[in-house]
């Protein structure tokens, strides 16, 4: 099929190499070059840079408007047979979209978690699996047929880091698969359910918190959902820290008469939580160093038992 693309973040890259090697891309749309860095220099989106690496015989378009008449008339000209949209960044419109097949890959099963951050709300909501559907687009965000989902089940330990990486290579082929469906005159769309609608509002550093008088699992799920970025803080010997992985040790007897936030076996990451329950601290990132797993961070600092980490 002759297939234009639209995309700007690494989530999209995965789908992108794949539709280069069995469709033809007759045209690529990202995000126009940003500054970015101390310097300030104008830097290409992941797109962008892949495009310029990979395949710099495709059309490249930046606009700063998609939706511009010039911009319209482009994409109209290469007559492709559909349109791929992925963490694209621009909203297209109506009269932009009007008589084209276009299909969006969002990363949730829909209709639960539309919006800015679908990866980080499932874990931080605590769901034990989320996935990806395929959906066309529409006025209203996220709110589209639904042309198929996939899912996937979510660890104990996985971050929102892993599970994006994990995500954006799955939906390569639920991507293929409407395309073959649409091809065949075989697609179908489902519509959502509103009354079964949740948002995934964006994340910002107002979110980086952690409170051990909750349960190791609330804790768990906020420090994986919020990793890498922005990274929970937490207060450990007066200087503050980053947790970045942990898991809930739900298997393990509850520690009684332990304050939250004491670090009850340093060497193992055990921290005591709300209701007597243990949190493993896996992986901790100490102000101005790389992220680290927490058996070096506990053995250079010769953290003893009892000492604290301080959460919100």
């Amino acid at each position: 099929m002759r297939l234009i693309f639209f995309g700007s973040s690494p989530f999209a890259l995965p789908t992108l190499a794949s539709l280069t090697r069995s469709h033809e891309v007759v045209g690529i749309v990202t995000q126009p070059d940003r500054p970015a860095g101390r310097g300030g220099k104008l830097r290409a989106t992941p797109v962008g840079e892949w495009v310029e690496a990979h395949a710099p015989q495709i059309e490249l378009h930046k606009p700063e408007n998609v939706n511009q008449a010039e911009i319209a008339g482009k994409l109209r000209d290469l007559a492709a047979d559909a349109w791929v949209v992925i963490a694209f960044g621009q909203k297209l419109s109506a009269g932009l979209l009007e008589g084209v097949f276009a299909i969006n890959l969002h990363a949730s099963l829909l209709p639960r978690w539309r919006g800015a951050a679908p990866i980080q709300a499932a874990i931080l909501a605590g769901d034990s699996e989320t996935g990806n559907s395929v959906i066309t687009l529409a006025e209203k965000m996220d709110a589209g047929l639904v042309l198929a989902r996939a899912s996937a089940p979510i660890g104990g330990s996985e971050t929102s880091e892993d599970l994006h990486d994990r995500l954006a290579i799955e939906g390569s082929d639920l991507i293929e698969r409407v395309l073959g469906e649409q091809d065949a005159g075989t697609v179908r769309g489902e519509v959502q359910d509103e009354q079964r609608v949740t948002l995934a509002r964006k994340i910002s550093g107002a979110d980086a918190w952690v409170r051990f008088d909750e349960s190791s699992e609330r804790c768990r799920c906020r420090i994986n959902a919020l990793s890498p970025k922005p990274g929970v803080r937490v207060e450990f010997r007066e200087a503050e820290i980053k947790l970045l992985r942990a898991r809930a040790e739900t298997e393990m007897s509850t520690i009684p008469n332990q304050e939250p936030g004491a670090i009850v076996d340093p060497g193992a990451g055990l921290v005591a939580c709300g209701g007597g329950t243990l949190l493993r601290v896996l992986e901790a990132q100490p102000a101005g160093k790389k992220a680290m797993a927490w058996g070096d961070f506990a053995r250079g600092q010769r953290i003893g038992a009892g000492e604290r980490l301080i959460g919100a």
